[in-house]
């Protein structure tokens, strides 16, 4: 072990140490939660001035090991970070999501997915072993074949059966760049065959692909793209200046092609939150030009948006305009593709948001995971959507539209934005039965919030 290894295991003892004389500090009474700045959260909470768990101290890499193509993580560690310790050893997380401030726990306990999906499955598969700090003030390690009842039901349990201590996960080999096709369609029924095709093969006209997502404009413009790692060195493009990643993708017909860096590859999105950035004039060239390049990230825009939501600023520009308040529609379902392009068509039908996006998965093997339960051996397409609509007659109407309607094809959505099922409904796709087992197991006086409660109820 080096003395850097060294250092770094003694500071995540210690940040440990805090954790759990944080929890101690907490009456027996009070809810536990996490203290932090920042959250990858799109739901309200409501407000407290109960003190939270320190968690100063576990927001590093512990250890890479290379040869193993493992990584020892803090749960609080970002992705931005945990990329910027294994790409130098030219390893990679098995996927890693789109924005650099998602962290690792927060990927594995919620949901993570991004393009390598569709060969590696969710974040929480590639997990080796977790210590977590459970309701019951303990830190327990779990694993497949250790205290597997909490390991398999942390994933989607968003917090409610403990936070994540240390994360030992899997890494793969990258290569220094990626060639990426874009790829035009003018039917969605295209889209989704020649997706199905790719995923089938594991390739494009002979082709190993290594990332593959989807980009919808309207019915009629719709794209894939195509990622191939390469280690021929040549020009690459970059999307953190001028450029927007997003609108590169857009051509009149057949395939374009593009390079970046691994590293810009893996980034790509965070730029401008997806496309999300244009809701803060972040495109317009007359503005971005003096947009300092260190704002030009998604942790700035949640800044935003968070400030937004606690002033109503959105609202009251549109009640001065004299148009009806909005109501945030901000989700990422998934459904299997077989019915994606019937979701995409009524979706583009009814509600007014554009563009979308799409990221196909198939999970790694048999493993279930109950708190998700989305089938092995079976490609589903996650479609994500993040904007705002005009209000409907009564509260999260278009939401709700949605949730009906992603049950109805047989689908899932995540649980990190705003979700308005009925108690039933809920436990019927997030755990039923087996959550409750869990739960009771671990966090006994139920010292953190229940998953309904914190999702649903949004505590």
């Amino acid at each position: 072990m080096s003395v850097t290894e060294t250092d770094a295991r003694t500071a995540h003892s210690a940040g440990v140490e805090r954790l759990l004389a944080s929890y101690r500090a907490i009456p027996p009474n009070a809810t536990v939660r996490l203290a932090k700045p920042t959250s990858n959260l799109f739901r309200a909470r409501a407000k407290t001035t109960a003190k939270g768990l320190d968690v100063s101290g576990l927001g590093d890499v512990i250890a890479v090991d290379p040869e193993k193509r493992t990584a020892d993580v803090a749960g609080m560690c970002t992705y931005e970070n945990l990329v910027a310790a294994t790409l130098p050893h030219g390893l990679s997380p098995l996927v890693v999501p789109q924005l650099k401030t998602i962290t690792l726990g927060g990927a594995v306990t919620g949901l993570g997915i991004e393009s390598a999906s569709f060969r590696n499955g969710l974040p929480h598969e590639s997990v080796l072993e977790m210590d977590i700090l459970t309701g019951a003030g303990e830190v327990v390690t779990a694993s497949r074949s250790q205290n597997s009842d909490l390991f398999h039901a942390f994933p989607n349990s968003y917090g409610t059966l403990g936070y994540s201590v240390r994360i030992k996960i899997e890494l793969e080999t990258v290569r220094p760049f990626v060639e990426l096709r874009h790829l035009r369609f003018h039917t969605l029924a295209d889209l989704f065959a020649a997706m199905d095709r790719i995923i089938e093969t594991g390739g494009h006209d002979g082709k190993p692909v290594d990332y593959l997502d989807g980009v919808v404009f309207s019915a009629d413009e719709s794209y894939l793209t195509l990622g191939f790692q390469t280690s021929t060195p040549g020009p690459v493009s970059d999307y953190t200046g001028q450029q927007i990643y997003y609108r590169s993708i857009q051509h009149p017909e057949g395939e374009k092609h593009d390079r970046l860096t691994i590293h810009d590859y893996l980034w790509r999105w965070d730029t401008d939150w997806f496309w999300c950035s244009r809701a803060f004039g972040a495109q317009d060239p007359r503005i971005r030009r003096f947009w300092p390049r260190r704002y030009r990230r998604s942790s700035f825009y949640w800044k935003l948006i968070a400030y937004d939501q606690r002033f109503n600023i959105a609202d009251r520009i549109e009640k001065r305009n004299g148009r009806p308040p909005l109501e945030r529609v901000v989700q990422d379902i998934e459904v299997p593709i077989g019915r994606a392009a019937e979701f995409v068509d009524w979706f583009l039908a009814n509600v007014p948001i554009e563009p979308i996006w799409l990221c196909p998965l198939r999970l790694r093997d048999d493993t279930t995971w109950p708190l998700y339960p989305i089938r092995a051996h079976q490609t589903y397409v996650n479609v994500g959507f993040w904007s705002s609509v005009p209000v409907g007659p009564s509260e999260g109407h278009t939401n709700r539209l949605i949730e009906r309607k992603v049950s109805e094809l047989d689908g899932h959505k995540s649980l990190y934005s705003d979700a308005y099922y009925s108690p039933e409904e809920f436990e019927e796709l997030y755990g039923g039965e087996t959550y409750k087992t869990v739960k009771k197991t671990y966090d006994p006086d139920s010292r953190l919030l229940d998953l309904y409660a914190k999702a649903v109820q949004r505590r």
